[in-house]
């Protein structure tokens, strides 16, 4: 544990270059008391940590001292492959840089470690794009991401159902979701808000030369959370009520439109009858898509409101009912 958190200590000095023991006591989740010890430690061993006095001061490494990676473990080693994205690294433009990035870790692992990225390779892999999707990068994707590197205002043209409209943006990330890439953009307008972008439907880029001051404090990953979340939400207008067999339950945890819905409809559900079947109420986006949702559950489910909804259910059953009622019967 120890040796761990001292190799953490000599990389944290190495990126930072001086840090405050208090500085390093937060990044360690350690005491300052500890951080002096752990620097003395280094200090012995021969690593060159100097200590500079005064306000401000902190711990630096003398002379650019560097450490090679000798203190990988195999399974820190594989883990830093395995974090290794390829295909969208190349979508956006970065493959080369990747590959360079790997060959120089490749460079500083000890002998005995240097199979770790054939070993990864053999095992793992990650396929994108979601099925029945061209994976095809958009267009517009590498030079929306050096605008995203370099801080670079952007103007857009993005393509909003049938017409096409000019955004002035501020481009904070890229997120990829699905086989999708979103951009995540702050409005250049008095309103200064976080806008999503399907990067697909942008038709063409304007980079300026004018930069941008990005807000720090901002989280890509904690924004894009909150407007997924509150983006399902937004789309489950209606409600319905329903009787779930278990194979029903299960059914509907598939269904595309479901997931986010199963999750409140698991949560309201009442006690199992003699039959295991619940009864609980289903968030959905419309009774349409309702509809077209529980036909596909078939005798697992029985609805019981809205009242128009039970009608049209009862109806196509009636109608699947005459299709197989016997022999003789059916279409002609």
């Amino acid at each position: 544990m120890r040796a761990s958190r001292l190799i953490s200590l000599v990389l944290l000095l190495q990126s930072r270059e001086t840090m405050t023991a208090a500085e390093l006591s937060r990044e360690l989740e350690v005491s300052e008391r500890t951080v002096y010890r752990d620097v003395l430690a280094l200090s012995a061993a021969g690593v060159p940590v100097y200590a500079d006095r005064g306000r401000s001061g902190g711990y630096r490494l003398i002379g650019g001292y560097r450490t090679r990676l000798t203190g990988l473990t195999r399974d820190e080693a594989e883990a830093l492959f395995l974090t290794g994205l390829p295909g969208p690294a190349g979508d956006l433009g970065l493959a080369d840089a990747v590959a360079s990035a790997e060959l120089k870790v490749l460079a500083a692992l000890p002998p005995a470690l240097r199979d770790a990225p054939a070993r990864v390779g053999q095992r793992f892999h990650l396929d994108v794009p979601g099925w029945f999707r061209d994976a095809t990068p958009p267009p517009w994707l590498a030079e929306l991401a050096r605008a995203v590197w370099r801080d670079r205002v952007v103007e857009l043209r993005y393509r909003r159902g049938e017409r096409e409209v000019v955004r002035r943006v501020e481009p904070y990330g890229l997120v990829l979701k699905s086989g999708v890439w979103y951009l995540v953009a702050r409005v250049g307008d008095a309103t200064r808000t976080y806008r999503t972008y399907r990067v697909d439907r942008v038709v063409d880029v304007l980079t300026a030369e004018e930069t941008f001051d990005r807000d720090e404090g901002f989280d890509l990953g904690g924004h894009w959370h909150d407007q997924a979340e509150a983006f399902l939400r937004s789309m489950q207008r209606a409600e319905v009520g329903v009787r779930l067999s278990p194979a029903g339950l299960r059914a509907l945890r598939r269904a595309p439109e479901a997931p986010f819905g199963y999750a409140e409809a698991t949560r309201a559900a009442g006690e199992p009858d003699g039959r295991g079947w619940v009864v609980t109420r289903l968030p959905v986006e419309s009774v349409e898509v309702a509809y077209e949702l529980l036909l596909r559950l078939g005798p697992e489910v029985e609805v019981l409101d809205p009242p128009e909804l039970r009608e049209r259910v009862a109806d196509a059953a009636a109608r699947l009912a005459a299709l197989y009622g016997g022999p003789g019967d059916g279409a002609q």
